[in-house]
Formats: structure tokens, sequence, C-alpha cells
């Protein structure tokens, strides 16, 4: 019998447009691993124009106070920004797992990178990329990308725009797991964040594995923690 106790807690934080849903195929992989799992909800994707980064990352510390113990979180695509945040003032964190995640450095914000923002700059609230389909789910089953692309919500321009004030991912022992044919996170961010994390592991498919692949995924996380634990 798996011992459910074994890993630890796991905290999973979802990115820009997403929601807590996004997780619901990959947590029983996870839990039969021995994990046991928890979700944010990010205040950004509320539908609320004034909830930008700094409100995210108050959200994510509020959930990690209340985990009793050593916590690893999970965070997917923008969810690695307000991660990034507050990891390392949290004495409870033990690693964090960025999935295809930005990894920013202080001072910088997503838009940073690009050179700026890819909306409007007076626009308060960013819709999904078209079509998210080919975005974000290219290799997830057709019926569940569209049940996926139902359940997306408009981001709030300010979650895009806030500066980064720490940099957790010095400090807080860190892995980033790249999709091999991401076509949602830009190329300059995966090309300069492999310098950043302390293990890097590689994973067929798109940007959505929680919903392609999880089994593969949660095979994943297992491997790049345990990983961590060894080097550290």
């Amino acid at each position: 019998m798996t011992d459910l106790n074994r890993r630890g807690a796991l905290v999973l934080v979802h990115g820009a447009w997403h929601g807590p849903w996004c997780w619901d195929r990959l947590e029983p992989e996870l839990e039969s691993r021995g994990w046991s799992t928890s979700k944010v909800d990010l205040p950004s994707t509320s539908g609320n124009p004034d909830a930008g980064m700094y409100d995210d990352a108050r959200a994510v510390r509020r959930h990690l106070e209340a985990v009793d113990g050593p916590v690893t979180v999970l965070a997917h695509s923008y969810g690695g920004v307000p991660v990034t945040e507050v990891a390392e003032s949290l004495p409870n964190v033990e690693h964090v797992v960025y999935l295809a995640a930005h990894m920013l450095n202080v001072g910088e914000a997503v838009t940073t990178p690009l050179g700026g923002p890819w909306f409007p700059l007076e626009a308060t609230m960013v819709q999904p990329p078209e079509p998210p389909e080919e975005f974000f789910y290219h290799d997830v089953p057709a019926a569940r990308a569209e049940a996926a692309v139902s359940l997306l919500r408009p981001q709030s321009a300010r979650s895009f725009t806030d500066p980064q004030t720490r940099a957790s991912w010095r400090s807080v022992p860190s892995a980033l797991i790249i999709c091999e044919d991401d076509r949602s996170l830009p190329e300059v961010f995966v090309k300069r964040q492999l310098t950043m994390a302390g293990v890097v592991r590689r994973l067929p498919g798109g940007h959505s594995p929680f919903l392609s692949r999880p089994a593969d995924l949660a095979d994943a996380v297992d491997e790049v923690t345990r990983a961590l634990a060894a080097d550290g």
C-alpha cells in the first residue's frame, strides 16, 4: 500500500487565464505517488482588473502559510511569477518546480523580456491568445481541449506588468520542466531559464501536460524533486 505521506505537501499554482480546474487530471496521479495536494486560485483571473501579481502573491502566501510542514510548489506558466515573489520568505517551502513557467529577476515583469506588452497599453483585462487550442492544447484530446477552452477566463493586465521584488529561485532549490513543443511560452524565456534552475527536465509535448499526459508529468515532478533533495 502506498504511504500517502511519504512525499509530503505539494501546492499547485495555475497559470494565466486558467484556474484550479486545470489540475484535476494531475492530482490523482500525484496522490497515487504519495503527494498530498492542494490548489491556489489566483485573484488575477477573477475578472477584477485591479487584482495584479502582488494580489496573486498574497493569495499564494496565505495558502502556503496554512500548510503544515515542508511544502513543494508546482507553478505553471505565469504562476511562477507570484510563487517567485513569496517562496523565499516562507520557511516551509523546500522546493519550487517551474512547469513551463516564468522565472524572473528582481525588477522584471512578464512583459520585460519581451520588450513591452503585447496587448494595448490601455487594456485592463487581457483575453486568452487566439486560438487557445493551438497555444495551450494542441496535443490534448479534442473534447478535453474544448472543455478547457470553455473554462478560460480573462487575465488582469496588471498581473503581467507588476515587477518582481524577489527572485526566490536564487535561494530556494528549484527545478524547471520544459515542454519540448511549447507553443505558448516564448523561447526568450526558455533559453535564459536553463541557467536559472538547479535541475532541468524536458517533457514531450505542449504547454499543458496536466491535460495531455498527466501520468508523465507526475513522474517528472517525482524525478525533479528527488533530484533537488539529493542535491540538497
